[in-house]
C-alpha cells in the first residue's frame, strides 16, 4: 500500500521540524541549568563559600559561556581568592586564582594590577629569603627587644608612682635614669630596625651576623 502524496509531504514536513524542536528544547534547559548555577553561586558567595561559588560559577559558564551574571561573579570571587591566599603567602596559589578571573575577563584591570603585585611581592620574598636566610630570626629577635622595653618603662612608672607615697627624690632620681636608659634603648634599636631596613632594600647579602644580644640591663633602683 502506497503512502497518499498528501500525507508523505507531511511527513517530511514533520520529520524536518524535529531537529529545530530539539533544538529549541536544548536550549530552554541549558538556559534553566545556567540559571541554576548562577543562584547556587550567588548563595554560596552570600555565606562567604567562595570556592564553592566559582565552581557553581564556572559551570554556568560551561552551559552558557557568554552568561554575564556568571562572569562577573566568578572574577569578583577569583579575585577574593586570591587577595585571600595573596595574604596569606600562597602566591602560587593567588596567580592560579587570578588566571582562572583572566581566563574570562582577561582586559580586567584589577585582575593584571594584583596579579603585578603578586609577582612583585614573590620576588622581593625570593631576594630576602636567598640573602638572608635568618631574616625571620632577625625580625623576632627585634620584636623581642621592643617587648622588653614594655618593662623597662613599667619599672619607670613604679618609680614615679613610689614618689606619691615616699616623697624621696631617690625615686624621682631612679625615674630619671630609667627614662634616659629608655630613651637609648629605644633610638639603639630603631637604629637596628634602619640597618635591617637598608640591607634587605639594598639586596646585598649579609657579610656579618649582627649582634642580637638583649638590650644592656638598665641601672639597680636605689
Amino acid at each position: 500500500m502506497q503512502t497518499p502524496p498528501l500525507r508523505s509531504f507531511a511527513v517530511t514536513v514533520a520529520l524536518a521540524m524535529l531537529p529545530l524542536a530539539t533544538t529549541g528544547c536544548a536550549s530552554d534547559v541549558a538556559h534553566w541549568i545556567a540559571q541554576t548555577r548562577n543562584r547556587q553561586g550567588d548563595v554560596s558567595l552570600s555565606r562567604g563559600n567562595y570556592p564553592d561559588a566559582s565552581v557553581a560559577y564556572q559551570l554556568a559558564l560551561k552551559i552558557d559561556p557568554t552568561n554575564q551574571h556568571a562572569r562577573t561573579g566568578l572574577v569578583d570571587v577569583q579575585l577574593t581568592l586570591a587577595k585571600t591566599f595573596f595574604a596569606a603567602s600562597k602566591f602560587e596559589d593567588a596567580i592560579d586564582a587570578l588566571a582562572v578571573a583572566a581566563k574570562y575577563a582577561p582586559s580586567d584591570d584589577r585582575v593584571q594590577s594584583m596579579r603585578n603585585e603578586i609577582e612583585q611581592s614573590e620576588i622581593k620574598r625570593d631576594i630576602v629569603v636567598s640573602n638572608y636566610p635568618s631574616y625571620k630570626v632577625t625580625g623576632a629577635a627585634l620584636r623581642r627587644s621592643f617587648e622588653q622595653l614594655k618593662t623597662q618603662n613599667n619599672d619607670l612608672l613604679l618609680a614615679l608612682k613610689r614618689f606619691d607615697y615616699t616623697y624621696d627624690t631617690a625615686d624621682l632620681s631612679a625615674a630619671i635614669r630609667q627614662s634616659y636608659a629608655l630613651n637609648d634603648e629605644v633610638a639603639r634599636l630603631t637604629g637596628r630596625l634602619v640597618q635591617y631596613r637598608q640591607l634587605v632594600e639594598s639586596g646585598i647579602p649579609e657579610h656579618g651576623t649582627e649582634n642580637l644580644a638583649p638590650p644592656a640591663s638598665l641601672l639597680p633602683l636605689p
